[in-house]
């Protein structure tokens, strides 16, 4: 009987690629804490003058700041407790033309988007004035809808005393941009295009169970404001799973990749 002419069965195949996936993630170790921009989702109930929300609002163990209120959470009782680090003399909730924007395609285009202008409070934040979270529980995700941005616009994470990672604009621009520049908020520089300011949603996260944080510092390095909107915290002691594939790719497509990791490992044993 021929060997190689019986079937492989999907679960023989899916060990054999896992297995040298797995040996090829060990030489391979995931990237640090790390974010991607999208374009958010709507409202919970269709809005979109609301500001865009996190794909991930409605995932068992998120919680959503959207400041509609007017004011910050804060004190023993919050889940997120925000303070500022001078006050309230300048950072604020507020409502005004510099809210973060959602994004729907033009009337009659495919690829070009319309900011929807933001009418509900959001989060502004300038030098000298940070806006410190605290957290009651590790989280491994924080969303945001990030809005008007500029220079000096930085999120600093926080584990403990242990600063874990810094972002800022500039992260942002090396990584793509974002989503969609939104003419009503004008300006040059860091994170804008053609005069007009970025907008999107945010998205940060753990990578594995040492980058989990306790502590999120919001801050503007230099003139002009940091404008965010919707926070989402997820809840979680290691890498968050979220942007995760949810299936199990085809026989085929497992094969081709059982190729590519093999022939990789192989040719690091040839080097070796």
């Amino acid at each position: 009987m021929n060997l190689f002419s019986h079937k492989i069965s999907t679960k023989t195949i899916s060990a054999i690629v896992f297995g040298a996936i797995a040996a090829f993630s060990a030489t391979n170790p995931a990237q640090a804490f790390d974010f991607k921009m999208t374009g958010g989702i709507k409202g919970s109930n269709g809005e979109l003058n609301q500001g865009a929300f996190s794909e991930f609002r409605d995932l068992a163990g998120t919680t959503t700041v959207d400041f509609n209120n007017g004011q910050i959470p804060s004190g023993s009782s919050a889940f997120a407790s925000y303070s500022f680090s001078n006050g309230g003399s300048n950072s604020s909730v507020r409502a005004d033309m510099w809210a973060p924007t959602y994004a729907t395609l033009a009337d009659g285009s495919s690829n070009v988007l319309k900011a929807n202008k933001n009418d509900s409070k959001y989060l502004a934040v300038f030098s000298g004035n940070n806006v410190i979270i605290n957290l009651k529980e590790n989280l491994n995700y924080f969303g945001i809808n990030w809005g008007a941005a500029h220079s000096g616009n930085t999120y600093s994470f926080y584990k403990g005393n242990s600063l874990l990672k810094a972002f800022s604009t500039a992260d942002i621009d090396a990584a793509g941009g974002f989503q969609h520049y939104n003419t009503a908020h004008g300006g040059g520089g860091a994170g804008a295009k053609g005069g007009a300011q970025g907008n999107g949603f945010a998205h940060f996260y753990a990578e594995n169970e040492s980058e989990v944080f306790d502590r999120i510092v919001i801050s503007q390095v230099g003139g002009g404001g940091f404008e965010t909107d919707n926070h989402s915290f997820h809840v979680g002691s290691d890498r968050f799973t979220g942007f995760d594939p949810q299936s199990v790719p085809e026989p085929g497509m497992l094969l081709g990749l059982a190729s590519i990791v093999g022939g990789t490992l192989l040719k690091r044993k040839q080097q070796a």
